[in-house]
């Protein structure tokens, strides 16, 4: 696509179409824009050419499946991704901690003891079910987590999802050389973060993942070990419509053998394995259009 088309045609059109989308979720019930996005992700989502990088991994992860139950968790993945979106204008409206809540917490000491302390905290977790409730969770709690995030590539549709995050209080750094300084400052300040670290980099190092090595990104081990990180692996389930449950699990403990390279591949062989755990539990779940291993046997 030439580079004029897609900044004055493509990311526009794409812009007016998803701003009218999320104005109209907004208007909409939480729950009905959430089951709206589910059923508009469920007819449209298969449609789309992305949808053949999903066939092909599920059908290499999880062998023993048959056509139609590998259909059976695209069409629920693009349900779940649908919903997520329906949900997105909605955000301030989720607040774990209110009796009668539609987010159950489990784990909810983990942030308590991190607030207590002047350690940072790297809370990581993957693209699954609802992911934003991970920052909005923490903050509910008084903990505040600074997110890295990568910019989208249509800068309009950027500043859409921006918006949305805004209840999450914390700042948002970029992914790349514009968001290193401030990762390192708030680290320094003994502040937290989190990231979502399910994605290929394509310049990483091979890390096992679901029975295969995948190009990883190192940032999380190399910031943790560098500063002495709590490094909190944190899951979200999707368990019913608009309802989930976010769990916080026990802080890894960093290797220390003094091979910096090797510790760094053992911290995160031991993160993919949690997002390995996760995704296997729910894999409908899971974005699988990543296309997490490119041209991998």
């Amino acid at each position: 696509m030439k580079t004029w088309f897609r900044r004055f045609i493509f990311h526009p059109s794409q812009a007016i179409i998803a701003w009218a989308l999320n104005t109209f979720f907004s208007i909409l019930p939480l729950d009905w824009a959430s089951a709206l996005g589910g059923w508009i992700g469920r007819k449209i989502g298969p449609l789309l050419s992305v949808t053949q990088n999903a066939r092909r991994e599920l059908k290499t992860v999880f062998p023993m499946l048959d056509t139609l139950e590998i259909e059976k968790i695209i069409n629920s993945m693009w349900d779940n991704l649908g919903r997520t979106a329906g949900e997105h204008p909605h955000l301030t409206k989720f607040n774990p901690y209110l009796e009668d809540s539609r987010v159950e917490v489990v784990g909810g000491e983990i942030l308590d003891q991190a607030r207590k302390d002047d350690k940072p905290s790297i809370a990581f977790s993957g693209h699954l079910a609802n992911w934003e409730l991970v920052p909005l969770t923490s903050t509910k709690r008084g903990l505040p987590l600074h997110l890295i995030y990568r910019r989208a590539n249509n800068p309009f549709f950027d500043r859409l999802v921006q918006r949305g995050r805004a209840s999450t209080e914390g700042q948002y750094f970029p992914k790349g050389p514009d968001g290193a300084k401030g990762i390192l400052r708030t680290l320094n300040k003994g502040q937290h973060i989190a990231m979502l670290v399910d994605q290929k980099m394509n310049d990483g190092i091979e890390v096992p993942f679901m029975g295969r090595n995948a190009m990883t990104a190192p940032a999380l081990a190399q910031l943790a070990l560098r500063f002495n990180c709590r490094v909190v692996p944190v899951q979200v389930e999707r368990l019913k419509g608009a309802n989930f449950r976010v769990t916080i699990h026990p802080p890894l403990i960093l290797p220390n053998t003094g091979d910096k390279q090797s510790d760094i591949l053992s911290l995160m062989t031991e993160v993919n394995d949690h997002l390995e755990n996760w995704i296997t539990q729910r894999p409908e779940q899971w974005l699988w259009v990543h296309n997490r291993w490119p041209n991998k046997p």
